[in-house]
């Protein structure tokens, strides 16, 4: 069921509670807490500025990180208030309270258009117990919410889940930001009956993660392309040597029954046919990599770790995804944040842009898939890119999200 949006609303003059995603990197410098990463912030904008246009009055909530339940200064959003004042070119101001009397004042000086950011949801634990009263106190700031956190959209969080039904309760309407319309479109609407060729890549680390969207997807590919250090627990399944390679043993059988679903359905499964290999030292206590190089065989030396695929890979997956119509790519190829070992994720991400440049639809489903892109500078170059991590593999998995659920159908 479609769900309302922002653009469905009449919102002049009225007080419109947001759930954004500004769960942002951040580290200290120099004394003074810097955001590295705004994509996320970014990705706000069009919502924002439509709010701002229909003349609400903006009131945003968000989580950083995790200060389970208690007040930790360096995960306090009043920096994304000064970046996002910057981005916006018009004043956000900040609250460092979320419920309360402070709170409920700043929420009150508002005029239509403006824009309050309110602090971390989550330095109260009633945020992830998604509590009744908590999710009141925030409910109580607006006539009207948008959740456009698509990113934390499977949780069951008050910022989430407890406010909409709280509003809803009253006779509120509750709908989707642009963002979140769009993640909704791209990972639902566009992958339900998605053009062929079908292309799905799936890398990272486990099988055990992404298990249940291979099976969803299985349903629709007509190729999937397995990269990372997933590859090696099938490799384990067909029977072959993966040395030291990260493994997850005890899902040898889940992969074997993936391999022969694909079969059963005649859709193209493929692994890596070479590897990059390293072997892993330790020195004083840090785990790295030393001698590296190519292995053309299938079975990887028991003293060796598979980081990356191999170049012939590199030309077997490249070759499939310019073919393709419609791509879903989550996870990377191999350790690609070393780049010694970053060649395959970055030569199928170029290959997805060429794809896409031909007339391809390509879906980033977030995560490590979104930074390689980005790292490479290619992020513009794609169709869409999820803003979602959990979010992203739990919706291609057929689940309904919490934050999703919580809104108003049309």
């Amino acid at each position: 069921m479609a769900k309302l949006t922002i653009n469905d609303l009449e919102l002049h003059g009225k007080r419109l509670l947001i759930r954004v995603d500004y769960n942002v990197p951040i580290e200290e410098q120099g004394g003074k807490m810097v955001i590295n990463d705004d994509t996320r912030i970014q990705a706000t904008l069009p919502t924002l500025k439509a709010a701002i246009d229909k003349g609400a009055k903006i009131i945003l909530t968000a989580h950083l990180g995790r200060p389970k339940g208690k007040r930790e200064p360096s995960l306090s959003l009043r920096p994304v208030a000064e970046k996002l004042t910057k981005i916006i070119g018009k004043n956000v101001e900040f609250c460092d309270q979320c419920v309360g009397d402070t709170a409920t004042e700043a929420v009150s000086k508002l005029e239509n258009g403006e824009l309050l950011l309110l602090e971390n949801v989550r330095y109260h634990a009633e945020e992830e117990a998604n509590d009744l009263d908590f999710s009141k106190q925030l409910a109580a700031h607006a006539d009207v919410y948008l959740n456009d956190a698509f990113g934390a959209a499977h949780r069951a969080h008050a910022s989430t889940a407890g406010v909409a039904s709280v509003i809803t309760s009253r006779g509120g309407q509750c709908a989707a930001g642009l963002l979140m319309n769009r993640e909704l479109q791209f990972l639902g609407e566009e992958l339900e009956s998605p053009q062929e060729p079908f292309v799905v890549i799936l890398g990272g680390a486990k099988v055990s993660d992404k298990i249940k969207v291979i099976d969803r997807l299985l349903e629709k590919a007509d190729t999937i392309l397995i990269g990372g250090a997933m590859a090696y627990t099938f490799k384990l399944a067909k029977g072959l040597n993966v040395g030291k390679s990260l493994v997850e043993r005890d899902k040898v059988t889940v992969a074997q029954a993936a391999l022969d679903k694909a079969k059963e359905r005649n859709v193209q499964f493929l692994i890596p046919t070479d590897n990059i290999v390293a072997k892993p030292i330790e020195i004083d206590g840090k785990f790295s990599f030393g001698d590296h190089h190519v292995n053309d065989n299938q079975n990887i030396p028991d003293d060796m770790e598979g980081v990356d695929i191999g170049p012939k890979s590199i030309d077997l997956f490249s070759n499939v995804i310019k073919e393709a119509k419609t791509i879903l790519w989550n996870g990377p190829m191999g350790i690609f944040e070393d780049q010694r070992f970053s060649e395959g994720t970055f030569s199928v991400a170029r290959a997805v842009c060429e794809a896409t440049s031909s007339g391809a639809k390509s879906i980033i489903g977030g995560g490590d898939s979104v930074k390689a892109l980005n790292k490479a500078d290619l992020g513009s170059q794609v169709t869409f890119m999820s803003t979602g991590g959990g979010a992203s593999l739990e919706f291609l998995e057929g689940k309904e999200l919490p934050g999703v659920a919580a809104l108003s159908d049309k």
